[in-house]
C-alpha cells in the first residue's frame, strides 16, 4: 500500500540536521511533515535502524562536525546525553550543572573560548561536554560570516534537562531568538504513554517561538477516562494501537516502586502506557484477571508503536529495546516541529501516514518526486 504524504510545503525552505538522532523519532516526524532532515548518530545499532528506515544518516562523533559541514541546513535539532546531572538532587548532579553553566558562558563569552575543548576532554564524564554541543552549533552559525543563524532550534530531553534549557534560553535571547520552554507530557499530544520530554523551540527574530498546545487530556490516575470535548480529545490507551491483542491485558513493570520488587507498577490496557524505557523489554504482560497468566512481552513492533513508531519501523541491529527507549516519538516530534517552524496544525493526513508508513511506501513515494 502506498501511502501519501501530504506535502505542505512551508514558506521557507527547512532543512533540519539532527544532533544525537537515535533511531529516527524526530527525523520520521519530518518525513510525514515533508521536511528534508540529516541525523548524526554514532551508535551503531541505531544507525543500522535508520539506514533500514531509509533515513539521511551521518554516521559519527558530533563533535567532529559543525554547521560548516551542514551549510544547506537551516534548522538544528537535538536531544544530547543529559545524564551526568539528572539525578535530583544528587550534589554530583548540582556540581556537573554548575560546571555546564560556567561552560556555557565561556562559549558566549567569545574570548574565553580557548582551550575549551582541551579542559572538556579532562572532565569525569565527558556527556556534560556533549550537552554544550547544540550551543556550540547554533553560536559557531551565527559568528560565522559565511553561514546564516538557524533559522529554528530544537531540542528535547528528559525532565531534569529543563534547567539546560532554560539557560539556553537566557543566551538565545540575546542572540536575536524568541524561545519557549517547559515540560511536555506525551499523552496530552496522543502518544499512548505517559511520558515527560523538556523541550526547547527558538526561532530567529522577528517570527514567535511557541511550544505546540496540547491536542489531549492529560491521564489522571485512578480519574475516569475524559469524553472528548470541543477543546481535546480523551487520552490515548495502549489496547487503541495494539489491536492484535484482543484480550484485556496489564504491563508489570520490571521496576519496583521504591526499590521495594514486590511494588511493581501495573497498567492495564484500557490505560496509557508507563514511560516506555531501555528495559521495555523486561516488562511482564499478564492477563486481567486474578489468575495473572503470563502473555508473550511486547514485540519490538509493540513497544515501538508505545513510541508511536509505525508498526512496520524496521527495527534493526542490537540492543532494539534501548533504542526504542531513546527515542523521541514521532507523534511528539510531529507536533513541536510544526509549531516550531510554524506549520499547519498535524492533523488525520499525518496521522495516518505515519501509522501507514513502511519501508516500501516511503520508497515509492520518493520514487515519484522529481529530483
Amino acid at each position: 500500500m502506498t501511502v501519501a504524504l501530504p506535502h505542505q510545503r512551508p514558506p521557507v525552505d527547512f532543512r533540519i540536521v539532527d544532533l544525537f538522532a537515535g533511531p529516527g523519532g524526530l527525523d520520521m516526524a519530518a518525513t510525514i511533515l515533508d521536511v528534508p532532515s540529516v541525523g548524526i548518530e554514532w551508535d551503531a545499532n541505531a544507525v543500522r535502524t535508520r539506514t533500514a528506515a531509509g533515513l539521511h544518516t551521518v554516521h559519527g562523533d558530533v563533535r567532529s562536525y559543525g554547521p560548516e559541514d551542514f551549510p544547506e541546513e537551516n534548522v538544528l535539532a537535538g536531544g544530547p546525553p543529559c545524564q551526568s546531572f539528572t539525578v535530583a538532587g544528587s550534589g554530583a548532579g548540582r556540581r556537573a550543572l554548575e560546571e555546564l553553566f560556567e561552560y556555557v558562558q565561556r562559549l558566549v563569552d567569545r574570548e574565553a573560548r580557548a582551550d575549551i575543548d582541551a579542559d572538556l576532554a579532562e572532565m569525569d564524564d565527558d556527556r556534560t561536554g556533549l550537552v554544550l554541543e547544540p550551543l556550540r552549533w547554533a553560536l559557531s552559525a551565527i559568528d560565522d560570516p559565511d553561514l546564516r543563524p538557524y533559522e529554528a532550534i530544537v531540542l528535547e530531553q528528559v525532565p531534569a534537562a529543563i534547567r539546560v534549557w532554560e539557560e539556553y534560553a537566557k543566551v538565545l535571547d540575546k542572540e536575536g531568538y524568541s524561545v519557549d520552554y517547559d515540560v511536555l507530557h506525551t499523552e496530552a499530544y496522543g502518544v499512548p504513554q505517559t511520558r515527560r520530554r523538556a523541550i526547547l523551540v527558538a526561532r530567529r527574530n522577528p517570527h514567535k517561538a511557541a511550544l505546540p498546545d496540547p491536542t489531549h487530556h492529560r491521564y489522571r490516575k485512578g480519574a475516569p477516562r475524559p469524553e472528548n470535548d470541543f477543546v481535546l480529545q480523551s487520552w490515548v490507551a495502549m489496547e487503541d494501537v495494539l489491536t492484535e491483542r484482543t484480550s484485556p491485558f496489564q504491563v508489570v513493570s520490571n521496576y519496583g516502586t521504591g526499590g521495594d520488587p514486590k511494588l511493581r507498577g501495573r497498567r492495564r490496557s484500557c490505560e496509557p502506557s508507563a514511560t516506555v524505557t531501555g528495559k521495555v523489554s523486561r516488562n511482564r504482560i499478564v492477563t486481567d484477571d486474578a489468575a495473572e497468566r503470563d502473555m508473550a512481552r511486547l514485540s519490538p513492533s509493540e513497544a515501538g508503536r508505545l513510541q508511536t513508531f509505525p508498526k512496520r519501523f524496521p527495527w534493526s541491529g542490537g540492543d532494539i529495546a534501548q533504542q526504542i527507549g531513546n527515542a523521541v516519538p514521532p507523534r511528539l516530534g510531529i507536533h513541536v516541529l510544526s509549531s516550531a517552524l510554524g506549520l499547519p496544525l498535524p492533523g488525520k493526513d499525518e496521522w495516518h501516514a505515519l501509522a501507514e508508513w513502511s519501508p516500501e511506501a516511503r520508497d515509492e513515494v520518493e520514487a515519484d518526486v522529481p529530483h
